[in-house]
């Protein structure tokens, strides 16, 4: 097969509609936009316009709320994490854990600037930590490990 021997498809071959060319063109004068109105004019796009129903967009209900200041730079670390740490030989018992030293390690992402700690999971070594924001568990479980945490002021 050449070329020059290919057959056209239908689609292919197809001529564009040529508007306001005439009553015999089949879409002559108003170009089968109708008569009059908004959307016999150009530049006329009514998005979310139903003709008077209510629209979509305002039918569903809508859900939840998202706060402009919402603080997204609070590093949240669990004691099952930490413990994790522990046991892989990533932090040492005894070591004062802060989130400078997390940072270095690689623990936690170097974007956050506060560090609270939350009380899921059981830990076994005793340790001191520097956090910001701590639960009421998380601090009863590192007290009865026999562990110490320091609370610091937080940067506003």
């Amino acid at each position: 097969m050449k070329i020059n021997e290919l057959q056209s498809t239908l689609t292919s071959n197809k001529k564009r509609k040529r508007r306001g060319r005439g009553a015999g063109s089949g879409l002559g004068k108003t170009s089968g936009r109708g008569v009059k109105g908004q959307k016999s004019r150009s530049g006329v796009a009514i998005n979310g316009f139903e003709g008077g129903q209510m629209p979509l967009y305002r039918r569903l209900p809508k859900r939840g709320f998202k706060s402009q200041n919402k603080n997204n730079l609070i590093g949240i670390i669990n004691l099952s994490q930490i413990q994790k740490f522990f046991e892989k030989g990533k932090l040492i018992s005894n070591e004062k854990i802060s989130l400078l030293k997390l940072k270095e390690k690689n623990l936690i992402s170097k974007k956050y600037i506060q560090l609270k700690l939350l009380g899921e999971g059981e830990v076994k070594n005793s340790f001191e930590i520097d956090v910001n924001l701590v639960s009421a568990s998380a601090k009863d479980k590192i007290e009865k490990s026999g562990g110490k945490i320091n609370i610091l002021r937080s940067k506003k």
